[in-house]
């Protein structure tokens, strides 16, 4: 999977791959990867590296699971892919491999959907994790790989009720040894993860879910023998699932039955994320920043809260100062990986976004000088020292009337590292100001691509809303001075959705 990231929190998806290598195959039940596989797992790298080139990848990061971990001569596949693509692939632990997909399920779910169980069936294993208030409460693994468990019941067709019966007594065994008494999840909200759920959950629809896929269990059992009774070709033409996909739904099919008896569940939201989709959030917060402790976070709110407090008094426009802050730390965050600023300083654009217009309470004149004078002198609770001449700064200087000056009070006794760090922040002040100057919110999102020496802007605005293009390239002119980049202003182009 390509994405370009747009913020700390936005991701927009360029492209996605997928290779059937599988790697499982004799991993589970030799322990050894076979010539063919690694070979086969060599061609889809080199082809993945020559689409990442085509869209210009700056971070990566490649994972192995459980067949890699579990394979004694994984070392031949890991020298194989990176001589064949220059790629390094990482084989990571188990515990890692659930970390992930945890990750991915709680951003797919939001803040508003809890999961009680997060469970991941992949080739190899199953992990299990119950959660309690998005915490991890017990977490447990398995082997009931669909590949392994296809491989070591050698289950490669159609499946007799002897062979259904078998199997299901060995997941119920390894079940209850892990939990002799295991909780009743009746009515709770519990995630099913992989391929072969999101193929499930296809055949047995519940209704969606927060917009997502939902697997009714009841529904899964009752079409069970629809699935166990024809040969892979069957499958595939009766179900419209790939080869490697039909050679292992019926026996996925049957763990996630026999796991929902086992857990009292009813139906499993399936999200379609995986830890594809966890690696790559990973690298998203890698890019921009690390996390920040609570206690930075908590500062971060109690300042900003003390800002629209002071704004308040000098009666702003929320809603504008609201846009200008989100388009400008849209922008702080896009050229991240160039400028390389703390994220403190983002909180003083953020800041300085909140109160950039206070002068004209004063008066409409000059009302960036005011402003400079408010922030200095008024009392904004919990903003002092650097921060607050900052912020000050940025409020002189946000819309073009004035340019920072080393005969200017404030902005000459900053450190000459401050110094520069005023003037990009205002220039991203300078082109959010611009872009929410209609003061109607009609820009929706702005995306930023730097393509040689020129930053190329794609604006996305309400239909019908004019863009003063040329007003915008006015006010680029210290973007340009401190990026040494040409900023180009695109009016973005709806790109349509095709199935």
């Amino acid at each position: 999977m390509i994405a370009r990231a747009t913020s700390p929190h936005s991701l927009v998806e360029l492209a996605t791959e997928r290779a059937s290598v599988r790697l499982g195959h004799n991993a589970f039940t030799r322990h050894q990867l076979d010539g063919e596989t690694i070979a086969g797992a060599a061609r889809a790298f080199r082809e993945f590296r020559h689409v990442m080139d085509r869209h210009h990848v700056a971070v990566y990061r490649a994972v192995a699971t459980s067949a890699a971990r579990e394979a004694r001569n994984r070392h031949t596949l890991l020298e194989r892919i990176r001589r064949k693509s220059g790629l390094e692939l990482e084989v990571i632990s188990g515990a890692e491999e659930a970390r992930l997909v945890r990750a991915a399920v709680l951003a797919a779910l939001g803040p508003g959907l809890s999961p009680r169980l997060i469970f991941d069936l992949g080739g190899g294993s199953l992990e299990l994790n119950f959660l309690r208030d998005g915490r991890v409460e017990r977490g447990l693994a398995f082997p009931l790989g669909a590949v392994r468990l296809m491989e070591t019941y050698g289950l490669d067709g159609a499946i007799s009720e002897d062979a259904f019966s078998r199997l299901r007594h060995h997941i119920l065994s390894l079940l209850r040894s892990a939990m002799p008494s295991p909780p009743s999840l009746a009515g709770a909200l519990a995630v099913a993860c992989g391929g072969n759920a999101e193929a499930l959950a296809q055949l047995a629809p519940a209704p969606r879910v927060g917009g997502m896929a939902t697997l009714n269990l009841r529904l899964l059992r009752e079409r069970l023998w629809h699935i166990l009774e024809r040969d892979v070709p069957g499958r595939m033409k009766s179900f419209g699932v790939r080869r490697d996909r039909a050679e292992v739904m019926g026996i996925a099919a049957i763990v996630l039955t026999t796991l929902g008896g086992w857990l009292s569940l009813r139906s499993l939201v399936v999200p379609g994320v995986g830890v594809r989709e966890g690696v790559l959030l990973e690298l998203l917060a890698a890019q921009y920043s690390p996390p920040e402790p609570v206690e930075a976070r908590e500062r971060a709110r109690v300042l900003l809260n003390g800002a629209r407090w002071f704004a308040r008094r000098l009666q702003y426009d929320m809603k504008h100062a609201e846009q200008v802050r989100r388009l400008a730390v849209s922008l702080f965050d896009q050229f991240r990986p160039m400028h390389r600023l703390a994220p403190e300083l983002r909180l003083v654009l953020e800041l300085a976004a909140v109160v950039h217009d206070v002068g004209h309470f004063v008066s409409r004149k000059s009302h960036h000088r005011h402003g400079e004078y408010l922030v200095r002198n008024g009392e904004i609770p919990g903003l002092g020292g650097w921060r607050r001449d900052m912020v000050a700064c940025l409020v002189r200087y946000h819309n073009s009337k004035s340019d920072p000056q080393s005969d200017h009070k404030v902005y000459e006794a900053l450190e000459t590292r401050r110094r520069r760090q005023v003037r990009v922040l205002t220039s991203f002040l300078r082109l959010a100001e611009k872009l929410a100057s209609d003061h109607q919110g009609a820009v929706q999102q702005v995306e930023v691509d730097v393509d040689g020496r020129n930053a190329i802007f794609r604006i996305q605005v309400r239909g019908g809303t004019h863009l003063d293009l040329a007003g915008l390239a006015r006010k680029a002119g210290l973007f340009e001075r401190e990026f040494r980049l040409k900023a180009v202003f695109r009016r973005a182009q709806l790109k349509e959705k095709v199935a």
